[in-house]
Order: structure tokens, then sequence, then C-alpha cells
């Protein structure tokens, strides 16, 4: 089986040692991701446009998306988010889960992993 490690050159790839995706096994696997900005829907579309940025590295998709999780500190702050996931995933809505708990910096109010169907090879 290939594997191939996706980096994009954030601070926490380096220092914890990860990739920003790793496609293997036919599908994409998207680690953890946290947004630039004040408010929890500014991260949530920066989170989602550097997620996208790791699919399109890999030849996907967010319509290739097939599993998403949500991690809020607080998940009374999901709700702001709504419009911009269902704007995001449109006809192609994944599998979801949203979970409670205490991120790597309290200045992070979402982190977002998701798992995509790579592509195959022709």
């Amino acid at each position: 089986m290939t594997i191939t490690r996706i980096r994009s050159g954030g601070e926490f790839e380096a220092k914890i040692g990860y990739c920003r995706a790793v496609v293997a096994g036919g599908f994409v696997h998207v680690a953890g991701t946290v947004g630039q900005g004040d408010t929890v829907a500014e991260q949530c579309e920066s989170a989602l446009a550097t997620i996208s940025a790791a699919l399109e590295k890999a030849g996907a998709s967010m319509a290739d998306v097939v599993r998403v999780t949500y991690y809020l500190p607080d998940r009374h702050e999901f709700e702001p988010c709504h419009a911009i996931l269902a704007r995001t995933f449109g006809d192609n809505p994944p599998a979801a889960t949203m979970i409670e708990c205490g991120l790597i910096d309290p200045k992070y109010r979402i982190e977002i992993e998701v798992t995509a169907l790579a592509p195959t090879a022709s």
C-alpha cells in the first residue's frame, strides 16, 4: 500500500510531529485543523479553507468528504457554524459528529477533522 503524506507547514506539524493529511487505503485522512479569527465562525471558515487546500493537494475535494468530526470547547458555539457547514458540504453531506472538549490552546473555538475518499488511479 502506498502512503502519501501532505504537509501544510502549520506550526504544530513540526512541533508535534504529524502531517496535515495522509492518503492511504483509499482515503484522505485530514488531521484536526484549527483556524484563525476572533469568532468561532471565522475560525470555522479558516479551518475549512486549510482542509480544502490539503484535500486539493491529495487530488480530492470537500465533495469527497465522507466523515467529519467537530471539536468545540463550548457546544453552544456550534450553531454559528451551521450555515457555513451546510454551504461547504452542500449536496454532499458527510457523516458527522460534534464533541465538546478542550483544545490545544484556549484561543481556538473549533477544530475540524475529516476523512475523504481518495481519487482512484487511472
